[in-house]
């Protein structure tokens, strides 16, 4: 059993004005709480190798594997609408890109692995209970089908950070399509480096559009295809009702998959408005508010190519307007499309959404569960079960005028109807509740079991899972979370 990374590392091939070299710094003493065998796998690792002594003591920073050339990378971004012009890796570090089976490249990165250039005087660690969030909420996010980072794996140090409080300390090894940032182009655009956004541009053609490469104007192609990425992305999040929290444009992939778990949510009782957390005191990301914040990260990003879009500045911010005016319009057929889904339609009609969204109006004024009300759409198909949709809703009469509806338009689509409600509306969803019951006794008792079975429990969102029924109950009165935070 020998620990081996098929490491090929492009990013690092790039000048040093990109990033910042240095090792992690070591910890007391690293014990695995988790390695994801599947993702493992999928890698070309070997996850035995990676749960030995030898495999935890790279997981947690101890020693770097042969291949790896460890560095921060350097970003900037817009946090809350204020723009810094240098963020950067503060407490994570890449280990290298990875080739799996099929030439596809995986960055893995260390989060919580020590200081960087870029901390800021912060201690470039993570605590136990962010890192089991980011485990619990990414891996969730895989199986319910949505563009994510994946977590790897995830171990305890031995060491304890002070937050509000000491706390044990962890570091989880995640995976990405890739780890570049609309705030990596920013961090060129503020220096006025043209040749630095060039080579960034070139960069992420060939790593993740590779159907780009060559093309006659490559900074709009690139624009045209992050713009499309993530007008579908930010579609699934409203569908799954998953709630960034900190959408800053550091936070938002290149490769539109979701990053940087911090104070993000599920909801439970519907509300467009919904923040939870703790540092969106405006409301500035809030579920409804997401796809008009991507749009503006994305003009961010725009302006950072603007000398690379055209010759003079006018031609390059009209090329800008018509990139950021296709993100409307494909949020609008991806969103659509997925609630049409959510209601059992296979098939368009006009007043399709008309009517998706008279029951979203009902669910909201109720707070009705939004992950149980679509999931037991299935159930009232037919009238002699549709008590168990009534059920979540504290006046039920409010769905007398809006079942018969539905009901006539399902008529029109063939098929198993309750079937095909099922497998696109999950049961379980990772929940704040169970979340924080996870953190709770893995810092208080020491006890990952509930961890492992939360994981577990995850894996599988659209199946009923017989005797795991309480993991897909929202929460009651004194069990609901009313506040996320992002753990740093």
């Amino acid at each position: 059993m020998t620990l081996h990374f098929p490491f090929d590392n492009s990013y690092a091939r790039l000048p040093d004005r990109f990033y910042a070299r240095l090792d992690p710094t070591p910890v007391a003493a690293p014990g695995l709480v988790k390695v994801n065998r599947d993702l493992a796998l999928r890698l070309g690792l070997d996850p035995d190798a990676l749960a030995s002594p030898e495999g935890v003591a790279v997981l947690a920073g101890n020693a770097v594997p042969q291949g790896a050339e460890v560095l921060a990378m350097a970003y900037a971004g817009h946090q809350f609408g204020n723009f810094v012009p240098q963020l950067g890796d503060g407490r994570a570090l890449l280990l290298g890109e990875v080739v799996d089976a099929g030439g596809r490249r995986w960055d893995i990165q260390l989060k919580g692995s020590g200081p960087t250039p870029f901390s800021r005087r912060g201690d470039g660690r993570a605590a136990l209970g962010p890192v089991l969030r980011e485990y619990v909420v990414s891996e969730a996010m895989a199986a319910l089908g949505v563009p994510t980072t994946r977590a790897l794996a995830a171990v305890t140090t031995g060491d304890t950070v002070f937050r509000d409080r000491l706390l044990p300390g962890a570091v989880i090894a995640r995976v990405a399509g890739s780890f570049v940032r609309v705030g990596t182009f920013q961090y060129f655009a503020a220096r006025g480096d043209v040749d630095g956004i060039r080579l960034l541009v070139d960069h992420v053609i060939a790593r993740n559009y590779p159907d780009l490469v060559g093309a006659e104007r490559p900074a709009r192609a690139l624009l045209d295809a992050v713009v499309a990425g993530q007008a579908e992305l930010i579609a699934r999040w409203l569908l799954v009702g998953f709630v960034h929290g900190v959408m800053n444009t550091d936070n938002m992939s290149i490769a539109c998959e979701t990053i940087d778990y911090g104070p993000c949510a599920f909801m439970d009782g519907y509300d467009p408005n919904m923040v939870l957390s703790s540092i969106d005191h405006g409301g500035r990301y809030a579920y409804a508010n997401q796809p008009r914040i991507a749009q503006w990260n994305l003009a961010r990003l725009a302006e950072c190519l603007l000398p690379l879009l055209a010759d003079d500045e006018e031609a390059g911010v009209a090329e800008a307007h018509a990139a950021l005016d296709g993100f409307a319009p494909r949020f609008e057929v991806a969103y659509h499309r997925g609630l049409r889904a959510k209601i059992g339609l296979d098939t368009a009609e006009d007043g399709d959404i008309d009517l998706a969204r008279a029951l979203m109006q009902v669910m909201a004024a109720q707070r009705a569960d939004f992950t149980l009300v679509f999931r037991r759409l299935a159930d009232a198909v037919t009238p002699d079960a549709e008590w168990r949709l009534r059920a979540l809703f504290p006046e039920d009469r409010a769905l007398d005028d809006w079942l018969p509806q539905w009901r006539a338009r399902l008529a029109r689509e063939a098929g198993d109807r309750a079937a095909s409600l099922r497998a696109v509306n999950p049961l379980f969803i990772p929940r704040n509740h169970r979340i924080e019951e996870v953190i709770a006794a893995a810092i208080e008792m020491g006890d990952f079991a509930p961890f492992e079975t939360l994981v577990a429990v995850l894996s599988r969102p659209f199946d009923d899972q017989p005797g795991r029924e309480a993991y897909a109950e929202p929460p009651t009165d004194d069990e609901r979370v009313q506040a996320t935070f992002c753990g740093t």
